[in-house]
């Protein structure tokens, strides 16, 4: 199975993770001009709704507390500016409707949902996202934490990266992909890139320690890399910025991770 999942050029779907292709994370981006709407149904699972540039409403009811309405969210227009996005949390059995109040990118990550009416609906404002920087040198990275693990939710763990050009990130290579806490937890992943300027490309290779999964890609603007087990480190050539939001879900809702030995070294430079 090939683990890069290339996006359409036109049309309001930019790219989908096919059902089935995961146990636990499901994704698909969408693409929304001025007036336009998306529907949301969570069904049984939960959603992270992120809102990746320009302004949009989103209304809907949800077991707990019934109707909602947020308007006017969005401070960006692109996922390259020093701003963290607006998002939105939605349970199990919620049901919504975004509207776009001008042309609009948005996120659907999704992951199994506690029983319905166990959680609520809720605003993910950008002021109550934790922002850091990863790495030093050539590997040092922006991140910013949409859902993290210390934020409610079931199963979902969200968080946006931007790399600069010519750094690596994702970087010395770990993965996740062993329930054995307190060393490593299972957690699938998907990474959804977007690049500056957008004809450029990175580097993702997606391996395991046997080498059963072993494959590197050059990833486009907007493709989805999928991430069922391995290490999976990103490399960005000179000239281009990197952006990628991860989406990861698992048996239990912990990143916990584990270096690849032969390259841990590099934490020491």
């Amino acid at each position: 199975m090939s683990l890069l999942v290339k996006s359409q050029k036109q049309g309001p779907d930019v790219v989908r993770l096919a059902d089935g292709t995961l146990e636990y994370v499901g994704f698909s981006a969408h693409r929304l001009s001025l007036g336009e709407s998306l529907p949301l149904s969570a069904g049984s699972q939960e959603l992270c709704v992120v809102l990746l540039s320009g302004r949009a409403s989103l209304a809907g009811e949800a077991p707990v507390q019934g109707s909602f309405n947020w308007n006017n969210l969005g401070e960006r227009q692109s996922v390259f500016e020093d701003k963290s996005p607006w998002a939105v949390y939605l349970p199990s059995g919620s049901q919504a409707r975004l509207q776009a109040l001008s042309d609009v990118q948005v996120a659907v990550c999704a992951a199994p949902g506690a029983a319905s009416g166990a959680l609520a609906a809720r605003l993910i404002t950008p002021e109550s996202m934790k922002r850091s920087t990863r790495g030093k040198g050539a590997n040092t990275r922006y991140v910013c934490d949409i859902l993290p693990d210390t934020s409610v939710a079931h199963s979902l763990l969200v968080v946006e990266v931007r790399t600069p050009s010519g750094h690596s990130s994702s970087y010395p290579p770990h993965k996740h992909d062993r329930d054995a806490l307190p060393a490593e937890s299972f957690l699938e992943e998907t990474y959804f890139h977007q690049i500056n300027p957008p004809q450029g490309f990175v580097f993702q290779r997606v391996y395991t320690d046997d080498r059963r999964i072993d494959q590197a890609m050059a990833v486009e603007n907007n493709d989805l890399v999928v991430v069922p087990e391995g290490y999976h480190p990103v490399s960005v050539p000179y000239g281009y910025e990197s952006y990628y939001l991860n989406v990861m879900a698992g048996p239990k809702r912990v990143w916990q991770f584990h270096n690849d030995p032969q390259h841990e070294w590099l934490l020491d430079l």
